[in-house]
């Protein structure tokens, strides 16, 4: 585990590390926009100082720059309350689902989760974590009756880790960040990746605790097959065919390496941006 928990921790500090970098840029160059406060080196006032006042020029980039870091600021501002408004809103629909005898019995058999358990009505097999604060483990009645007591287990032990690591914040943020810093493509792919990574790692999690990989195996397996059937993507909340791949190979060859795929454009473009605000902040910093 200690492996996919290196770089994903590598990958959530890179994207905070550039989301940082970009924001403070432009809070830097709005509070000289809007304060009048004498900013020495910002970037994208250097962009702005490159063209000559009053030119057609200077005014399409002021509008241009101007345009790119409000849909930044908006899209973030909306990103999060749309989040938190998503979150409030289905968990009164998961509320009004709760099978309240099988809650109250899986929390007694999980005292661990501290009563963050719930089991919900749904014919389905559902098995995901929510919350941003304090997430929550739900399971539905049709994923009981699909799996036996090893194969529950395993998913248990699953969900667990992603309760504990904290991955739905975690997972909201780096979306967010890949959202609103759409000209920086890394962040994308670093989304994509923890996403994958954080699979890879409950897996493992789930694999340890239960001290076989045929319950987990046989799970997947079940629920793979059950979703494909349904024509639902539900179920696919923490099984998407892009992460099962990469499961599934860990499962089948455990010491084998699994190489996550980086686009050249994507690090060739995502460089030149960071460069140039690095160099700006180096030069304001001296």
């Amino acid at each position: 585990m200690m492996r996919w928990k290196r770089k994903s921790f590598s990958i959530l500090v890179l994207s905070l590390l550039i989301a940082l970098l970009v924001w403070c840029q432009m809070g830097m160059y709005l509070t000289h926009l809007f304060f009048g406060v004498d900013v020495q080196v910002n970037f994208f006032k250097f962009c702005i100082s490159l063209f000559k006042e009053e030119s057609i020029y200077y005014f399409f980039v002021v509008l241009l720059l101007n345009a790119m870091i409000a849909y930044t600021f908006l899209v973030t501002l909306f990103k999060t309350a749309e989040q938190i408004w998503f979150t409030v809103k289905f968990k009164k629909k998961i509320l009004s689902a709760l099978h309240h005898d099988l809650t109250r019995d899986f929390n007694t058999r999980y005292p661990e989760l501290d009563q963050t358990l719930m089991i919900i009505h749904q014919s389905q097999p559902l098995a995901f974590t929510m919350g941003l604060y304090k997430p929550c483990i739900i399971l539905s009645t049709g994923l009981i009756e699909m799996l036996d007591e090893d194969e529950l287990e395993a998913v248990m032990e699953h969900e667990t880790f992603h309760q504990k690591n904290l991955d739905p914040f975690k997972i909201f943020v780096l979306k967010l960040i890949s959202q609103a810093l759409w000209f920086i493509p890394l962040t994308k792919w670093s989304y994509h990746n923890y996403k994958i990574m954080s699979e890879l790692m409950a897996d493992e999690f789930a694999i340890h605790r239960t001290g076989s990989e045929l319950g987990l195996s046989s799970a997947l397996f079940k629920l793979i097959k059950n979703a494909y059937k349904r024509e639902t993507n539900v179920t696919l909340v923490h099984f998407s065919q892009e992460s099962v791949n990469y499961r599934l190979q860990q499962l089948v060859e455990p010491q084998k390496n699994i190489p996550l795929r980086l686009e050249t454009a994507a690090i060739v473009v995502s460089v030149q941006v960071l460069l140039l605000l690095l160099v700006m902040v180096m030069v304001a910093v001296t």
